[in-house]
């Protein structure tokens, strides 16, 4: 009988606990189904043999109810009818419940369950059994992104980040955001300490930056960013730290908070130099901290203010004038930016009129480079701009359009800008600033205000020019000392003949020479020198006449060591696109004395922060990041994305986390999954 026979096909196969597709079964139990064997009339009907054939099988999952008429799931509740073919109980089973064939104990008390070992399943069951990522890869994949967007762990406690995970993978558990907390703070300490053991192994002076900013909930940050040049010639640049300036935030405490940064990395007594971002905070903080070295005669210490800044400040006052003007320009590129049908009308039209080739979007920040490029689109494609501006008259409106007299304005003020665009540019690509080439720049910019200055044909546009000229005085004042001097002329550019002429005087050189040989030539010899004496007063001043012209020539040999400063500033500059760190690299063996001294001063900076994070649109996103991040997560966040981008390997207590292989394993993951996916649809 039929009965008999399948019961022999199935049961065999559940007890030695080969587990297989429930479509595999069904259509075992098909085959027989269509191929009865006649036995005769005592025969079983076949609705009852396919009965005993699923209680063989499936039945064990299904409770039938007491009328006889229906049948329902023993996980879910759901019901079908007594006739239900086996291939539809099947498919509920595998869809609804997967893994349902190892679950223990599910059938009622009256049925014996087939208890199913556990083993590993074929490719064929991917939809129950797809291989999985561990969670906690998920969860450190989430760490980077967190770090990188520089986005605190409140981020996940969006409900739609969490379901978005849910969706793609059920069985996802995300850290809650105390533990992403907890786990951030651990990594930035373990990667502080790589930092440690870098700044450590620095065998020069250094010099630092400071930068501050206010944060959303009012509180103030300062980042100390550390600079050096390597013993191959290399700048170096490290963030050390993100400090949050406690209440009065003075320059007590910013002091404070500064010093107790630099005895954690051990450079309190190598510092060369502080550059500052111009706040008065920081100007007060610097001289506080100076007064406090100096009275303990560790090294010599200066600070700077940051010529960036300066510049911005003074290009600020030089655009008040033109604000309505940009403004209106700025409005008509922000519909260019966001309308592609604008902006492809724009660009025909500037090929038509030959008015250049714009990349859309253009830059409309507020910073120098949007500011800048309003000008430059109002006067190289005026054309284009105002076709544009009468076409879609009901979207732009006739305001946008400029007048006669803005359009003189514009084409006045971009000529006389033009040179600080150049200038800016220059500082922004130049591979290592220096500050000898920045006070190059800056005397350039002071002449160019004076010249408008005095003009008498200066126009109204141009009337904050006496403001411009008094913050580069200020500056000029600031930065007219002994150190900016020694710096400048370590330049193998500028040395003595490029140098302003108000930093240039015979008595910043002579205290130059006397700075070289005090601190970089007789220092290396002080055993020598010292060891001669030593002699001398053994022998009783009594030598031989031969000893005694041998001791004058090594004397005359190292006179002319210390030399090297006039030597080196006795031959031409190099020519400006010079690479000053590859020519110190070549000519070291020339000066082994002097090349130490510039491997000092050359890693002072003339500016708190890169150029282009002030001057360009990269700014907007650094500032809107940080004004964002709140309190638990500023120094953590900003420093661990400074140091992975610097090359540092993310750590979490000692350990580095691979996240090339954590992507591997994701990528495999997929694939199966998709692969499985797949097989699926296709025998469905």
């Amino acid at each position: 009988m039929i009965v008999h026979s399948s019961s022999l096909i199935l049961f065999p196969i559940a007890l030695v606990g080969i587990e297989m597709e429930p479509k595999s079964l069904a259509v075992v139990e098909s085959t027989s189904t269509i191929h009865p064997i006649d036995t005769g009339p005592e025969k079983a009907p076949t609705t009852k043999t396919r009965k005993k054939t699923m209680t063989s099988v499936y039945l064990k999952y299904f409770e039938t109810a007491p009328d006889g008429k229906i049948r329902k799931c023993k996980f879910c509740g759901q019901s079908y009818s007594i006739a239900t073919a086996t291939g539809n109980l099947g498919r509920h089973l595998s869809n609804r419940h997967p893994g349902y064939d190892i679950t223990v104990n599910v059938a009622s008390p009256a049925q014996q369950p087939v208890i199913v070992p556990k083993k590993p399943q074929p490719q064929s069951q991917a939809h129950a059994k797809v291989p999985q990522l561990e969670l906690d890869h998920l969860n450190w994949l989430l760490v980077k992104w967190l770090i990188l967007a520089s986005l605190p762990p409140s981020t996940l406690d969006e409900h739609w980040i969490v379901n978005s995970f849910k969706f793609l993978n059920p069985t996802v558990k995300l850290w809650p955001r105390e533990k992403f907390q907890t786990v951030l703070y651990e990594v930035f300490r373990s990667m502080q300490e790589d930092v440690r053991v870098i700044v450590d192994q620095i065998s020069s002076k250094v010099s630092i930056t400071l930068d501050f900013w206010t944060s959303y909930e009012q509180l103030l940050y300062m980042s100390i960013t550390c600079q050096w040049i390597d013993e191959n010639w290399s700048f170096q640049r490290l963030l050390l730290d993100i400090c949050h300036i406690s209440s009065p935030c003075g320059a007590t405490e910013i002091s404070h908070a500064l010093l107790k940064v630099l005895n954690l990395y051990n450079i309190d007594n190598r510092v060369l130099c502080c550059t500052h971002d111009n706040s008065p905070i920081a100007l007060h903080a610097c001289h506080t901290l100076k007064e406090d070295m100096d009275s303990q005669n560790t090294s010599h210490f200066y600070y700077l203010p940051c010529a960036a800044h300066t510049l911005n400040s003074i290009i600020n006052d030089g655009l008040r004038s033109t604000k309505t003007i940009i403004s209106k320009i700025r409005e008509f590129v922000l519909k260019v930016n966001t309308s592609f049908e604008i902006s492809q009308d724009f660009l025909q039209c500037c090929n038509a009129y030959q008015e250049g080739n714009w990349q859309v979007p253009l830059d409309a920040s507020p910073r120098w480079s949007g500011n800048y490029q309003m000008l430059d689109i109002a006067r190289k494609a005026g054309k284009s701009m105002e076709t544009i501006v009468r076409k879609y008259d009901e979207l732009l409106g006739s305001r946008v359009l400029l007048s006669t007299m803005e359009k003189n304005a514009v084409n006045i003020m971009h000529a006389y800008l033009e040179p600080f665009y150049k200038t800016i540019n220059d500082i922004c690509t130049n591979k290592v600033l220096t500050i000898g080439l920045v006070l190059f720049f800056m005397d350039h910019i002071s002449e160019i205000i004076a010249a408008s200055k005095d003009s008498r044909h200066s126009p109204d546009w141009l009337k904050s020019a006496e403001e411009m000229a008094t913050k580069a005085r200020s500056y000029n004042d600031q930065v007219c000392n002994v150190f900016t001097y020694m710096t400048a002329i370590l330049d193998p550019r500028i040395k003595v003949e490029l140098i302003p002429e108000s930093l240039n005087s015979e008595n910043h050189l002579e205290e130059a020479r006397r700075h070289f040989m005090r601190n970089y030539s007789t220092s290396h010899f002080a055993s020598i020198t010292g060891s001669y004496a030593a002699q001398e007063l053994e022998d009783g001043g009594s030598v031989s006449f031969a000893e005694e012209i041998a001791r004058k020539k090594r004397r005359a040999s190292m006179s002319s060591a210390t030399d090297e400063l006039t030597q080196y500033l006795s031959e031409p500059p190099a020519s400006i696109a010079t690479d000053v760190l590859e020519w110190w690299k070549v000519n070291s063996t020339r000066y082994p004395r002097l090349s130490v001294m510039a491997r000092d001063f050359l890693a002072a900076q003339p500016t708190a922060l890169a150029p282009e994070d002030l001057f360009c649109s990269k700014g907007d996103e650094i500032e809107k990041q940080r004004f964002s991040t709140p309190y638990e997560s500023t120094q953590a966040l900003h420093c661990v994305k400074s140091w992975m981008q610097g090359g540092f390997k993310l750590k979490y207590k000692s350990t580095e986390i691979d996240y090339e292989r954590l992507m591997e394993l994701a990528t495999a993951t997929a694939a199966e999954s998709s692969m499985a996916g797949s097989d699926k649809k296709q025998k469905s």
